[in-house]
Order: structure tokens, then C-alpha cells, then sequence
């Protein structure tokens, strides 16, 4: 009997790929909103289970699980290397939803170079408005000290021209 149940386990179909899938996009979520200590233990017990049978659906959850999992649990290059043998856009189940995943982090990695590189620019930007921001400050004091200079050189000026004048009108006087 034992025999025959061991053949029918050999002979029964292998399980559904979409249920499959379904059990580990569910694992993920429940993880992905779990307490910290608890994402940790479900990684550590996707690690466990791949490396002691590393099938293609235990490559897949943990691949998922560091995908999905928030840092410092997240691994996106490892997880990018556990689907890269999965991803197959024509396979159903595992191999489409590899394939999805491993986009979605390309994506991901993509939109955070691209924050990097935005982020050095804005910097970069900011670094040359402050440079501008200070030599306008310094030609404004080098304008106000000329201005200053040509303010007392016409006050010396008028105070000249006042003392002419009244030199003159004082010889004016005299003359008179």
C-alpha cells in the first residue's frame, strides 16, 4: 500500500504555478507589513528553505522577499540574481511573475539612479548660485564703495566751489 501511495505521489501533477505564485506574492505581503523582527525571521526561513532545496518556487520567494521587503532587509542585487534564471515572460506562473518582479526592479533601480543624479545636479546648482550669490555681494560692495567715493569726491568738490565762491564775493566786496 505504502508502495502504491509512494507511485500516485510520483504521478500526481505538480502543483498549480498561479496557486504557487499566489502563496508567495501572499507570503511577501504579509511580510512586507509585518514588525521588523517578524520580516526578518520570514527572510531567514526563505534563506533556509532555498538552500536547502533551491527549486525554482524557493528561488522565487526569497528572490521576492528581498525584493519586496523594506531596507535594510532588501537586497535588490541579490534578488535581481535569484530571478535572473526565472524571468521568462512566456512561461506561465513563476516565469512571468520572475520576469514582472525583476522589471519592477530594474525600474526601481533606474528611478533611484536617476534621484542620485538629480539630487548632484540640484546640489551642483546650488553650489553655483551661492558662487553667484557671492560675487554679486562683492561687486554690490565694490559699487557702494565706489558710490561712497564719488559721494565724498563731490561733496569735496562743492565745498571747493562754495569756498570759490565766496572768495569771489568776498573780492566783489572789497572792490566795491
Amino acid at each position: 500500500m505504502l508502495l502504491a501511495l509512494a507511485a500516485c505521489a510520483e504521478l500526481r501533477p505538480a502543483a498549480d504555478p498561479v496557486v504557487a505564485v499566489d502563496g508567495i506574492v501572499g507570503e511577501a505581503v504579509r511580510a512586507a507589513r509585518a514588525p521588523a523582527a517578524e520580516q526578518k525571521a520570514a527572510l531567514a526561513r526563505a534563506q533556509q528553505a532555498y538552500a536547502a532545496n533551491p527549486v525554482p518556487l524557493s528561488r522565487l520567494r526569497l528572490a521576492t522577499l528581498l525584493a519586496t521587503l523594506p531596507a535594510p532587509l532588501r537586497d535588490e542585487a541579490r534578488a535581481t540574481a535569484l530571478l535572473e534564471p526565472l524571468a521568462d515572460s512566456s512561461s506561465p506562473g513563476a516565469g512571468r511573475f520572475a520576469a514582472l518582479l525583476a522589471a519592477q526592479i530594474g525600474e526601481r533601480q533606474r528611478l533611484a539612479r536617476e534621484l542620485d543624479r538629480v539630487a548632484r545636479e540640484a546640489e551642483r546648482t546650488a553650489r553655483e548660485r551661492e558662487r553667484l550669490d557671492r560675487e554679486r555681494e562683492r561687486a554690490d560692495k565694490e559699487r557702494d564703495k565706489r558710490e561712497e567715493t564719488l559721494r565724498q569726491q563731490l561733496e569735496a568738490l562743492r565745498s571747493i566751489e562754495r569756498g570759490i565762491l565766496e572768495r569771489e564775493e568776498k573780492l566783489r566786496r572789497r572792490q566795491r
